[in-house]
């Protein structure tokens, strides 16, 4: 069966105006002004006055639930594949975080092949916040090559008092045998870092990286905007080759202790010269978002895939000249600091994960996965 969208407003990211696009089952067969192409087996799909966008590839996602903090009584529930699809979420990726006790590898290795047959390209990484890093076959590499949905490890934790503390060699010998398996698998090889609120910020990354032959995207750091000095580093980190995850998720508690909303610091990282190629944007869907004061836990709410929208809904509405900006760091982006080579863009040979959004009320119409319409309103 060969689906033609037709008059859509395609923004492949970058905008290319109206035009058509033909999938073929899972992929993109073509992306023209015209495609002329007529028979039974042909469904058309008349997309007019609606954009067109690559499914969004959130990088941070807990979907079996994360938390713990505080206790059993604190931990965050499942994220189901409705929610991640109403968000025009194709392709989540599924980490552990704080707890790799109550919740184990094996248990979100379940959500994500759950996810996957709900219809959604969904990833996972191997680890969690603590070192030496848990894996499913007691090996990083090993996890990469012979587990299908593992692309990488994360979300391993520094600068944090919930951190392990890794070392120097630690970080180092992590992020090789990631992109080991990466390149034996031929995609994925990165470790996501999360970086909490302490004073070494990104130094421990770059002291894993001097003196190493390792490349600086090995590292791709989440939560840069937690704080104006961390997010400065983020900028240094993403001139020097590296990618920079900017957190949506937030509080008024979390802005009010320092944390930049998602698209100023989006904004504010291009304006102090981050390559906007280099910058990318999550939810940290199912993730806790913990109240601190002195190092006690005062609250926390659950963060959700919906944040991704509106970030971009905001854009349309704030800022039109940073639509681009946003729908990249929302799709090709993430696809390429994770080695996902196959999504986050409109063309053909591509994966047909695709949005067709609606510019007024910024809310999903459809959203295809693999070619399969998984929402149609």
């Amino acid at each position: 069966m060969l689906t033609l969208i037709t008059n859509a407003d395609i923004h492949a990211p970058e905008s290319r105006g109206r035009g058509q696009v033909l999938l073929a089952g899972e992929r993109i067969q073509a992306v023209a002004e015209e495609i002329d192409i007529r028979g039974a087996e042909v469904e058309v799909l008349d997309a007019e006055g609606q954009m067109l966008l690559p499914g969004f590839v959130d990088v941070l996602t807990h979907p079996c639930g994360g938390g713990g903090e505080g206790g059993f009584g604190n931990r965050t529930g499942e994220i189901s594949a409705a929610q991640f699809i109403r968000a025009g979420v194709t392709t989540p990726v599924g980490a552990l975080g704080t707890d790799s006790i109550g919740r184990s590898l094996e248990v979100l290795y379940g959500n994500v092949m759950g996810l996957r047959d709900q219809g959604l390209a969904a990833c996972m990484y191997t680890g969690a916040y603590r070192v030496p890093v848990p894996t499913l076959t007691g090996d990083i590499a090993r996890d990469l090559v012979l587990i299908e949905p593992v692309i990488g490890v994360g979300e391993l934790a520094i600068s944090d008092h919930r951190s392990a503390q890794p070392t120097i060699e630690e970080l180092r010998r992590v992020a090789a045998d990631t992109r080991l398996g990466g390149t034996l698998k031929g995609t994925g090889g990165t470790v996501l870092v999360h970086v909490g609120d302490g004073e070494s910020r990104l130094a421990p990354l770059r002291d894993a990286l001097a003196r190493s032959d390792l490349p600086v995207h090995s590292f791709y750091p989440t939560h840069v905007n937690r704080s104006q000095a961390l997010m400065a580093e983020a900028v240094d980190y993403a001139k020097q080759g590296g990618y920079a995850d900017i957190t949506v998720s937030t509080t008024p508690e979390l802005v009010a202790a320092g944390d930049i909303p998602g698209l100023q610091a989006l904004l504010d990282m291009q304006a102090g010269g981050a390559p906007a190629d280099r910058l990318t944007l999550s939810s940290d869907a199912g993730g806790s978002l913990p109240v601190y004061v002195d190092g006690e836990l005062q609250g926390l709410t659950a963060a959700e895939p919906g944040a991704l929208l509106e970030v971009l809904q905001q854009a349309m509405h704030e800022v039109p000249t940073a639509v681009t900006a946003v729908i990249s760091a929302l799709t090709c982006n993430p696809a390429a600091a994770l080695g996902l080579a196959d999504r986050g863009r409109i063309g053909p040979g591509r994966r047909a994960d695709l949005m067709l959004l609606d510019p007024e009320s910024g809310r999903p119409r459809k959203v295809f996965c693999g070619g399969r319409a998984l929402l149609s309103e």
